[in-house]
């Protein structure tokens, strides 16, 4: 899909699409490359957030779709979308941090928000959010995701992950109705 408005092409990623892919999601969350964004993860988590293993299950995966978000031609952003009965599952939302603060974020939620009801005609997106990223949580409560409550365990001891900076870490499910 074309949003001419903003210059983005949506499409499902690709097995080529992979190594443009990992660079640019470690780049939205990890190393000194990520602070120029707001989305970074560098004060409490270090080492990689995915790998090419993760991103490519996540495109072989027969449940899952990795949209790819591209500007004149080159990737600017990406997220997953799972699909889970009665629900969608949406992760591995990164914008290149150059381009983050300028409402592309908004305009990507809404398409994936989209795609999901269109797709798989399903009336909730989920999501977890490490449960101390405040500014993300309020960034999606904008969105009208509500929090839960619901937490699970960040996985210490499995670098692919990360290595967490501190040890209050968890997940927190967030939830949009989606209409």
């Amino acid at each position: 899909m074309d949003t001419a408005a903003t210059g983005l092409t949506f499409r499902d990623a690709a097995d080529a699409d992979v190594d443009e892919l990992v660079v640019l999601i470690e780049s939205a969350y990890r190393g000194d490359a990520s602070r120029a964004g707001w989305t970074t993860e560098a004060d409490i988590l270090q080492g990689q957030r995915t790998d090419p293993e993760g991103v490519l299950a996540v495109i072989k995966s027969p449940e899952s779709r990795l949209v790819t978000v591209e500007q004149e031609g080159r990737i600017v952003a990406c997220c997953q979308l799972e699909h889970r009965g009665d629900h969608a599952y949406f992760g591995m939302f990164a914008v290149s941090p150059r381009l983050q603060g300028a409402g592309l974020g908004k305009v990507i939620i809404a398409e994936a928000e989209r795609q999901a009801r269109e797709t798989w005609g399903v009336t909730e997106m989920h999501m977890t959010v490490i449960s101390v990223r405040d500014d993300l949580i309020a960034w999606y409560e904008r969105r009208g995701y509500r929090r839960t409550g619901r937490m699970t365990p960040f996985p210490y001891g499995d670098d692919r992950f990360g290595i967490p900076q501190r040890d209050d870490l968890r997940f927190e499910l967030l939830v949009k109705e989606l209409v």
